[in-house]
């Protein structure tokens, strides 16, 4: 099938749900989705599609983008044996705002990803908090940077250590992240929630579609489900 055959398919899509009274093809949005999440800005999703003869605007891509956050799923729960956690900050409206991300080092899978108007030992608590209602954190050994966190821990229960090797893994993710936010953001613009689901979307991105050297070029939800 012809490329431009495929981008004007209507396929039955896992996400089908989402795509309800738009009159673009599935697979065109799910193109171009894909084509934002890997590292392309609105304006080089448009002038791809273009390439294909589909002309939209930057606002239908940026509704598609995020309508698409609001309907992926968390990643699947995990039991993982060490984690590393830590917070960014980040500028919305031109105010700093804190990401608190945690990954398992074993599987690289991305656990869980919040941001927080302030940042300290009380929302270290609610992070973690809540990354222990979605994970099976039994086992679970957390790799931290600060007594702040093993604070946090304590609070819920939870065990941690200082470590300043194994948990590199969490500042290579945020540089990741870093990078893919300062090609289209020197600030946010827009509300916390949107900002959210951005992130929930990177997330869904970086878990189940991303190649990881480390892994054989599995991405990490194939690690944890294998």
């Amino acid at each position: 099938m012809a490329l431009e055959e495929l981008l004007s398919d209507s396929l039955d899509a896992d996400l089908e749900e989402s795509w309800e009274n738009e009159r673009t093809a599935t697979p065109v949005r799910a193109f171009a989705v894909r084509l934002h999440a890997i590292g392309c800005s609105l304006r080089e999703t448009r002038e791809i599609l273009a390439l294909f003869g589909i002309e939209q605007s930057h606002q239908a891509i940026f509704h598609w983008v995020h309508r698409v956050a609001d309907s992926v799923a968390d990643p699947p729960s995990a039991s993982p044996t060490r984690v590393a956690v830590d917070e960014t900050a980040v500028k919305i409206n031109g105010e700093w705002s804190w990401v608190y991300a945690a990954i398992d080092t074993e599987t690289k899978l991305l656990l869980d990803i919040a941001v927080f108007d302030q940042h300290g030992t009380d929302q270290a608590t609610t992070f973690l908090a809540g990354l222990a209602e979605k994970h099976d954190l039994s086992d679970a050994l957390f790799l931290v940077d600060g007594y702040g966190y093993r604070t946090a821990l304590f609070r819920i229960g939870l065990s941690g250590q200082l470590d300043y090797t194994d948990r590199n893994l969490i500042e290579k993710w945020f540089h990741t992240l870093k990078q893919r936010i300062d090609r289209f953001h020197t600030s946010w613009v827009g509300s916390q929630p949107s900002v959210q689901q951005w992130l929930e979307q990177f997330m869904h991105y970086y878990n189940h579609q991303r190649p990881h050297q480390a892994l054989n070029h599995r991405a990490p939800v194939e690690e944890e489900l294998n």
